[in-house]
């Protein structure tokens, strides 16, 4: 079946189709903004970027729905050969999530296991000081957290930052993301307490192709969005 069907994971209404294909990030976020309006007045609501693609988008919904804005970094953890294969994930402010599964399968030592950790971490912690410049990370627990993307293709990456994320404790993880398969909206469903995807357009093939810009989101972009909404003065 072919459709543009928009939909709000949360056991609510469904929502209208949006316009495909979207202008551009932001206009994707301006979208998305107005599917989360349930969530606009949650205490301590904490609206969080996936670098780089996933930041301009966040930078709207934050904007519209008057919350902090910060980014959320995620680092595979991939099986030593099979690099490709993730073990697990490392993510902003050090969490870590293993999957046991895969490590027994592959035998991975506490030794290898370490040294992936620890690439992983110093890259995670370099691409966080290069977008914040020093400014201090939002601490997202016991706050209602927005993890928001440029749209999904597989979902792995966002699993990633959920699993992570939930290590942080934070009290409530939305996920939203302009456009993503059908599927995997419903398979995130059950790990995050709350999925919005504003389009999930069949068939899907790839992000890019529901962007009229598609432009790649530079680090010199990612620090603009988040220094002008800094600039707003969002209570932390």
């Amino acid at each position: 079946m072919d459709g543009f069907g928009g939909s709000q994971i949360a056991g609510s209404a469904v929502a209208r189709p949006p316009r495909l294909p979207f202008r551009d990030r932001r206009a994707a976020g301006r979208e998305l903004a107005g599917r989360l309006g349930r969530w606009a007045d949650e205490p301590g609501l904490l609206i969080l970027g996936l670098p780089r693609g996933g930041v301009p988008v966040a930078g709207e919904v934050a904007r519209l729905l008057g919350a902090p804005l910060d980014v959320f970094v995620v680092r595979k953890l991939g099986v030593p050969g099979h690099e490709e294969l993730a073990l697990g994930a490392i993510a902003s402010g050090g969490v870590r999530v293993l999957n046991e599964e895969v490590l027994d399968t592959f035998g991975v030592s506490a030794l290898d296991l370490d040294a992936i950790t620890q690439r992983a971490l110093r890259e995670v912690e370099a691409r966080e000081a290069a977008y914040r410049q020093d400014v201090p990370a939002l601490p997202p627990a016991g706050r209602a957290a927005v993890l928001v993307d440029d749209g999904l293709a597989t979902g792995a990456s966002m699993r990633a930052a959920i699993a992570a994320l939930r290590m942080a404790e934070p009290r409530l993880v939305v996920v939203a993301v302009p456009v993503a398969p059908a599927e995997v909206c419903r398979h995130l469903r059950g790990e995050a307490d709350a999925v919005v995807c504003a389009a999930t357009p069949n068939p899907f093939s790839a992000v890019g192709l529901w962007y009229e810009d598609f432009t790649p989101v530079l680090a010199d972009e990612v620090r603009d969005v988040l220094r002008r909404s800094r600039e707003l003065g969002r209570p932390r």
